[in-house]
C-alpha cells in the first residue's frame, strides 16, 4: 500500500534537513514511538504503540537509513517491526523530499507499507490505514513545527509525552469512523 503525505516546517531547507535526518531528535515527535537503542549512525531499534482496528498493538523493530542525498534533500528509511504478542508485523519504506518554499520548507513523504499476519486483518481497509498514517503525520508535523518555532531545532528535541503514549484513541476512532462512512457514501453515489 502506498501512502502520500506532506507538511511544512517554518525553517529554511538546510535547517529542516538537519533536523529531519536526526532520528534521535525527531522520534519524540512521532506518536507512540520510543527510541530504544542507537545501533550505529544509520540503524536504530525502537517500538511504536498504536491502535489498529479493534486492538492496541506494540511493534518492536528496527529503522535503517538506506539513502541520504544531502545535495537534493532526499532520504529513504526502511523500517521493520513485529507485534509484541506475535500477531504479525509491518514493513515500510519511507521516502521524504524537501523543497524550499520561501523561508519555510515543504516536506513530501511517500510510504510503501506492508502489513502481514493478523495485523493485516485488523487493518484490512486501506482507508483505515491511510487515515491512521495521515493522523500520525499531522501530529508529527504539529509537534515538529511547534519545536522549531520555539527555537529547539539547535538545542535538540527533548523527549516528552508524544513518545510516551499511543495515538489518542477516542478522537482517532471517531475520525476513522467518519472517514469510512464518507467513503462508503461516495461509493454509493458513484454507483447510482
Amino acid at each position: 500500500m502506498e501512502i502520500h503525505n506532506s507538511f511544512k516546517v517554518p525553517v529554511p531547507i538546510a535547517e529542516a534537513w538537519k533536523v529531519l535526518i536526526d532520528i534521535e531528535r525527531i522520534v519524540p515527535c512521532m506518536p507512540g514511538a520510543e527510541l530504544l537503542e542507537v545501533i550505529d549512525a544509520s540503524n536504530y531499534r525502537g517500538q511504536v504503540s498504536t491502535r489498529l482496528g479493534p486492538v492496541t498493538m506494540t511493534f518492536g523493530g528496527t529503522a535503517s537509513i538506506e539513502e541520504l542525498d544531502a545535495a537534493n534533500y532526499r532520504a529513504r528509511i526502511k523500517t521493520r517491526g513485529r507485534d509484541s504478542k506475535g500477531r504479525g508485523g509491518v514493513e515500510a519504506s519511507i521516502s521524504f523530499a524537501l523543497e524550499p518554499e520561501g523561508s519555510a520548507t515543504a516536506v513530501a513523504v511517500r510510504t510503501d507499507l506492508r502489513l502481514y499476519g493478523s495485523v493485516a486483518q485488523y487493518g484490512r481497509g486501506a482507508g483505515m490505514v491511510t487515515d491512521l498514517a495521515s493522523h500520525w503525520m499531522a501530529q508529527f508535523a504539529e509537534c515538529l513545527q511547534a519545536r522549531l518555532v520555539k527555537g529547539e531545532s539547535q538545542a535538540g528535541l527533548d523527549s516528552d509525552t508524544h513518545n510516551q503514549k499511543s495515538v489518542p484513541l477516542l478522537g482517532l476512532g471517531f475520525r476513522l469512523l467518519w472517514n469510512a462512512m464518507r467513503r462508503a457514501f461516495a461509493r454509493l453515489l458513484r454507483r447510482s
